[in-house]
């Protein structure tokens, strides 16, 4: 038998789906009982309106993200810039690759929210836990400043993803050349 929890992360997971496959404007409550294979009025049963709808998907995103962040986690006291840089090339394959309708459908909410508060507050608070995650690898490798250098880095790994994924420059970046981004970026930033 099925809970009211799984049923509620079944129509979330279908929702992420439907949002990196049509975007923003294919995600109706009808489209999401259809991705999560249920009848039709379940989605709009638990979540009534598509604000309600978007809010427990952005939800439903730092609960997946975190359990993917999860072998990154618990760090060691002091760490390298070497391996700093391998965890982080690891977390944007992954994210392109392995989690990539969790980034399309991360990206689509991130531009709805401009033009929606109640969304916008939730997706920031979201982003709190890479940005704490990154000032805990900083402040592990010795880095001054940790807090303020992490939300550059956050902001520099956001864009590789965002290139890796839409292919922003003339071509997709492969993972070699994430690698060595990655690396300058933290030598600009450990400085």
């Amino acid at each position: 038998m099925t809970t009211a929890i799984e049923r509620r992360d079944r129509i979330t997971d279908a929702a992420i789906a439907t949002l990196a496959r049509d975007g923003l404007r294919g995600l109706t409550h009808r489209a999401v009982d259809r991705a999560a294979g249920l009848a039709e009025g379940s989605c709009s049963y638990y979540f009534r309106t598509r604000q309600a709808l978007l809010a427990a998907t952005v939800t439903r995103l730092a609960e997946l993200d975190s359990a993917a962040l999860a072998p990154v986690t618990p760090l060691p006291d002091r760490i390298d810039v070497g391996l700093l840089a391998e965890l982080m090339t690891g977390v944007i394959d992954r994210a392109a690759t392995v989690d990539r309708e969790r980034l399309l459908a991360r990206y689509e909410l991130s531009l709805e929210a401009t033009r929606r508060p109640e969304l916008r507050a939730a997706l920031v608070a979201v982003g709190e836990q890479y940005r704490e995650l990154a000032a805990t690898l900083l402040t592990a490798a010795g880095v001054s400043d940790a807090e303020r250098r992490g939300r550059a880095l956050v902001a520099c790994l956001d864009g590789l993803m965002f290139d890796r994924i839409a292919g922003a420059g003339r071509r997709a970046l492969e993972v070699d050349e994430i690698r060595r981004s990655v690396r300058e970026v933290l030598r600009g930033i450990v400085g």
